[in-house]
């Protein structure tokens, strides 16, 4: 008997159900991946914002606790990359994420090793070079993510995408319930990925006033600024958000410079390695050197509201489906009822029983 909420995502990567657990900047640490795996759901630790050392004893602490499949995500430009790639390959973890940057030789390396390789992307370009490159599967963001962001609503790259490539896609930006799984399936995706959604979980380690903040938000408050770094991103407007907004060039280079000290205090990387990240970034990603220091240092702007609790001083990224997000359910609780909705919404809809079995 065939069951069509198992797919090809549950199949490769050893998950019960087609939702993944996105890998969000000190939040996606062992206690939620661990939670998010246990109930059935694919996790990813945030390895882009932890250094070697960091990422080696949260993947062991994950392993300690659950035999579950799980996934690192990195970032090619971040210090100590190179070693981040052979602690991924040495401990076997079942697949990676990452925005740009790895090329098709790592990209070959990672899958000799038996890694899956599930790049996020924002574009139908980009989903497309990455399918040339030679990724397994590939979650397409749409402008509804939190975090940095596109402008095309997932509705409508969802399908573009689909159309444009032939590997696998799961489908983010907008999800949090069983209908929008249901629905993502609809579209050809073979799961969704949900960040904010897990971010509001009793597992997640965010502060409790910073989920409270974050459970007050209307979709209206949750707003996309180029600010920050030049590039579009999506998070709840706040008063460091309106500072930002009314800053200068001065004052923006003012705030990049303190997040890159703040960042070289995090990772221990040299000023050197720091700047040669931002190099990489600006040359990958098409943007100015300032530009490209700016994005880099912008995760030690939300470590100080998500880490710090300082719903004022720091940055909260959110997908703008947080605004309709009331309640801190266990991710055990939030992946049965997501799983048991969308059963409902399939068979309202007329699937056949046997295939929801």
């Amino acid at each position: 008997m065939t069951d069509i909420l198992k797919t090809v995502l549950c199949d490769r990567m050893g998950c019960r159900y087609p939702i993944i657990q996105t890998a969000m900047g000190w939040v996606a640490k062992p206690p939620l991946v661990i939670a998010s795996c246990e109930a059935g759901a694919l996790g990813f630790l945030a390895g882009a914002v932890m250094t070697p050392a960091e990422l080696t004893e949260a993947i062991r602490t994950v392993k300690a606790a659950t035999d579950r499949p799980f996934g690192v995500n990195f970032h090619s430009f971040q210090p100590g990359a190179a070693e981040i790639i052979e602690i991924i390959i040495a401990e076997k973890i079942k697949a990676v994420s990452f925005g740009r940057g790895p090329d098709a030789k790592m990209i070959g390396r990672l899958k000799d090793a038996g890694i899956v390789c599930i790049p996020t992307v924002g574009a139908v370009k980009h989903a497309q070079k990455m399918a040339e490159l030679g990724v397994d599967m590939v979650t397409v963001q749409g402008g509804e993510g939190g975090g940095h962001t596109g402008a095309v609503a997932t509705t409508v790259l969802l399908p573009q995408v689909l159309d444009a490539v032939k590997i696998p896609v799961v489908a983010g930006g907008g999800f949090a319930d069983g209908r929008g799984l249901a629905a993502a399936l609809a579209y050809g995706a073979v799961g969704v990925a949900m960040g904010t959604r897990f971010l509001l979980t009793r597992e997640s380690p965010v502060p409790e006033a910073v989920k409270a903040r974050y459970l007050k938000a209307t979709p209206d408050q949750i707003q996309v600024s180029t600010k920050v770094d030049n590039i579009p991103q999506r998070m709840i407007r706040n008063k460091l958000v309106d500072e930002i907004e009314r800053d200068g060039a001065l004052g923006r280079w003012r705030r990049a410079i303190w997040a890159g000290l703040q960042m070289q205090k995090a990772s221990g990387a040299s000023i050197g390695e720091l700047f040669q990240a931002a190099q990489g970034m600006a040359k990958e990603g098409g943007m100015s050197l300032p530009q490209a220091m700016m994005a880099a240092s912008a995760p030690m702007l939300i470590q100080k509201a998500v880490v710090e609790g300082d719903v004022d001083g720091g940055l909260m990224a959110s997908g703008q489906v947080g605004g309709r997000i009331t309640d801190l359910p266990s991710c055990a609780e939030l992946v049965d009822r997501i799983m048991a909705e969308a059963r409902a919404r399939l068979a309202a809809l007329g699937v056949g029983q046997a295939a929801l079995a």
